[in-house]
């Protein structure tokens, strides 16, 4: 068989597996995007190509998507030679869970196909094991849709510190709060509450010791209504001073993390090691120009309000950018009207450290 020949067949075998892939990724989309793990889906195939199983990651120490899958079929031997189409190359370690490369050995399937390797030192490798164990193995089916899903968690894997969102609040001239530094509300009720929304969909809030002296926040996500949402991310106060011992964070359902320090790149090595792998910046403009400067702004989260205001209380203050070509440039991703205000979402192209003198 000449080479072309083998490529169409090898896409040929790829392609069946497609519509399987598409239903896996809508599965992952049910899992938790907190709580440091990926978001993973699986589906079973019996040799005419249906799906028999279905499974997903329910969140950190739950069985893992395959497992998941494999446990809702009616017998443990049903799984004899089956397809397990998975989001994710199965892992190959014992954490909270047992590996998943083991568990499908275990229970007979004939073939695993998965869109992207798992870029763990500890957790891949399943493939290499699968493949040991006499199961064919096929990888790379939709890749490229498999990526740009788990982007900010293959990131932080890649990076080894976390997704880094950076959100504020502003006027249509760029400031944050008026000259006497009033800025409850620049934004409408809408935005207001899509914070909240964004806050619940991170493992961590970043925030200066200056904005926890000034405002005394509470840094929960709350509901329409008030109330507690499921998730609580942990607030994390970046400073030297010490959080009072009357502040609503020390009453913070999360916990707190008091760094008492102001070096980001520690603290986000820190919070990696405590598997944290999504961080939302909302610390006023000092801590917001801090991080962007040192480069460690992965995503804008900017809400816009109709007003104008003037003065010196701009939500970014000086990133050390001399000229216009070296600045930071975004690729929006989503623009939406909430209320009166504009919410919009941009990643960096290319992350910009400001160079420090020596």
């Amino acid at each position: 068989m000449s080479g072309i020949e083998l490529a169409s067949a090898g896409q040929a075998n790829t392609a069946r597996y497609l519509p399987a892939m598409r239903r896996a990724l809508e599965l992952a989309a049910k899992g938790p995007i907190t709580g440091g793990n990926p978001q993973v889906g699986c589906v079973l195939l019996n040799d005419a190509g249906d799906i028999v199983a279905e499974g997903w990651h329910h969140g950190a120490g739950t069985p893992h998507a395959e497992v998941d899958a494999l446990a809702t079929l009616a017998r443990p031997e049903d799984a004899a030679g089956l397809t397990a189409v998975v989001t994710l190359e199965p892992c190959n370690h014992t954490g909270r869970t047992g590996p998943c490369s083991v568990a499908l050995l275990a229970a007979g399937v004939a073939r695993v196909v998965f869109a992207l390797p798992d870029p763990g030192a500890r957790s891949g490798g399943g493939a290499e094991h699968l493949r040991a164990g006499g199961v064919e193995v096929i990888s790379g089916v939709l890749a490229v849709e498999a990526e740009a899903f788990l982007h900010p968690w293959l990131t932080a894997i890649s990076r080894g510190r976390p997704w880094v969102t950076v959100k504020w609040g502003s006027t249509l001239d760029g400031r944050a709060a008026a000259s006497d530094g009033t800025s409850q509300w620049i934004t409408g009720a809408a935005a207001r509450q899509r914070v909240h929304e964004e806050r619940e969909a991170s493992d961590a809030i970043l925030v200066g010791t200056g904005t926890v002296f000034a405002d005394d926040p509470s840094l929960t996500a709350r509901g329409a209504g008030g109330e507690l949402l499921r998730h609580q991310p942990v607030p994390v106060v970046v400073g030297e001073r010490e959080v009072p011992a009357d502040a609503r964070l020390r009453r913070h359902p999360a916990g707190l993390i008091e760094t008492r320090s102001r070096d980001l790149a520690a603290i986000l090595a820190e919070l990696d090691a405590r598997g944290i792998r999504r961080v939302y910046v909302e610390g006023g403009p000092t801590l917001a120009s801090a991080v962007v400067a040192a480069g460690f702004a992965d995503e804008f989260s900017i809400y816009l309000a109709p007003l104008l205001l003037g003065g010196e209380q701009l939500a970014l203050r000086d990133l050390g950018i001399p000229t216009i070509t070296e600045a930071i440039r975004l690729r929006l991703t989503s623009i939406e009207q909430l209320g009166d205000d504009l919410h919009l979402i941009g990643h960096a192209i290319q992350n910009h450290a400001v160079p420090k003198e020596n």
